[in-house]
């Protein structure tokens, strides 16, 4: 793939500015494996293979199971995930999909009943961040490390 632009070097205070996201999330108390459930999931909906790359990896050093990251993309057909995991996982993609019908009032209210206001906020900016992510990251075309 041709090279383009690199972000953090061109301009690093807009790299910062994301990076100001990933240490707000980082002191929130979000469940880090959670974490990362999310960052993968949304990546692979984007089809983002760095992000999906680096996440996989980094939930595996947290414990992950491979067979958990198979079946992350199939996980409304299995039973590995907890209520709490679903609902997040669900809101996950719909905000991810927000075109296809915006997040609607059962996915919300489920994840609004499994999580904590304070879980709530993080899970969404969670959300946000890693399509932040993997919008520079597929528009940039980031080789894979």
């Amino acid at each position: 793939m041709e090279t383009r632009i690199n972000i953090s070097k061109v301009d690093p205070k807009a790299y910062a500015a994301m990076i100001g996201l990933e240490k707000y999330l980082a002191q929130s108390g979000l469940d880090k494996m959670l974490y990362e459930l999310i960052k993968t999931r949304a990546s692979q909906i984007n089809g983002c293979a760095f992000c999906i790359n680096m996440h996989t990896r980094d939930a595996m050093k947290l414990g992950e199971t491979s067979q958990r990251l198979f079946l992350l993309d199939a996980w409304r057909e299995t039973d590995l995930f907890t209520e709490k995991e679903r609902a997040v996982l669900a809101l996950t993609e719909a905000m991810t999909l927000i075109t296809e019908g915006h997040v609607p009032d059962p996915v919300y209210k489920n994840a609004e009943e499994h999580l904590t206001p304070n879980e709530l906020a993080a899970v969404i900016m969670a959300v946000v961040a890693i399509n932040g992510w993997n919008r520079i990251a597929i528009t940039t075309r980031t080789p894979l490390d």
